[in-house]
């Protein structure tokens, strides 16, 4: 059984430091440093990832937000600098992707680089960074799945448990199911990246996209806070795009290797 300590790590004063803050501090942390490994291990003779690193970050953190705000307008109407108060939580990973993408990609552009060999390196890190991170949802007493009496449920507090559940004190800890999933994935991941050899460029990234979305897809079926499209919830569509966007990734880039291999 898993029981939250709370949201706050400690204190000074009037001011208060926060798990959520601390758990996606040590996600970046974690991700740059598995990142700045690799790109020693490749000898890249070209290496702007200290330079787009910043800016990959703020990015990704903007894009999170601006994805939850969007699902949830007439609150942040309402109480519009809540939007900045990101100890509470409302990153959203799906926007964090966007976001850093969008960065990726220009720098990339601007700076005339192979977009699938960098992000082969960048991925793994992401996902090591995903599986920390979710572990801020359970100090903050969020995200978690519907009622359940498993050996492994999560207590929660009954200020923090929804109105029409309210008798319910257990449930599915989906931070946990999510971050033990994104664990696996970056391990294979790894394998990928260091014993699959002669990959074509992009293996590691269309890995990465079929990989999470595959478990996110089912995760995400358990969450009773999902953000939706409609009746559809949006992380579960957004999921699937992104697997079919890996299945047809992978299938081209090996495509194009085979047929190079095949000229030669």
């Amino acid at each position: 059984m898993f029981t939250s300590p709370g949201s706050i790590a400690f204190s000074f004063g009037s001011l208060s430091v926060h798990w959520y803050g601390i758990i996606i501090g040590l996600g970046i942390v974690c991700c740059y440093t598995y990142i700045s490994y690799e790109k020693k291990r490749r000898k890249l003779s070209v290496d702007p990832i200290d330079s787009m690193a910043f800016w990959l970050i703020l990015s990704g953190i903007i894009g999170a937000l601006l994805y939850f705000v969007l699902f949830n307008p007439d609150y942040f109407y309402a109480f519009p600098l809540e939007i900045f108060a990101i100890w509470k939580g409302g990153l959203a990973i799906h926007g964090a992707l966007i976001g850093g993408s969008m960065a990726f990609l220009i720098f990339i552009l601007r700076n005339k680089l192979s977009f699938l060999l960098y992000a082969d390196i960048i991925m793994p890190g992401v996902l090591l960074a995903q599986a920390i991170g979710r572990w801020g949802n359970f100090f903050n007493n969020e995200a978690y799945g519907s009622p359940t009496t498993l050996p492994w449920k999560l207590f929660i507090p009954s200020q923090f448990r929804r109105p029409e559940l309210i008798n319910f004190e257990y449930y599915h800890p989906t931070f946990l199911y999510e971050s033990l999933w994104n664990l696996a994935g970056f391990a294979i991941l790894l394998i990928i990246a260091h014993k699959l050899h002669k990959k074509p460029e992009g293996t590691v990234l269309f890995s990465y996209l079929i990989w999470y979305s595959f478990g996110r897809f089912f995760i995400e079926g358990l969450r009773l806070d999902s953000l939706y499209f409609g009746q559809v919830r949006a992380a579960q569509f957004v999921s699937v795009m992104l697997f079919l966007a890996g299945i047809f990734g992978l299938i081209i880039i090996y495509n194009k290797n085979k047929l190079g291999k095949n000229r030669t």
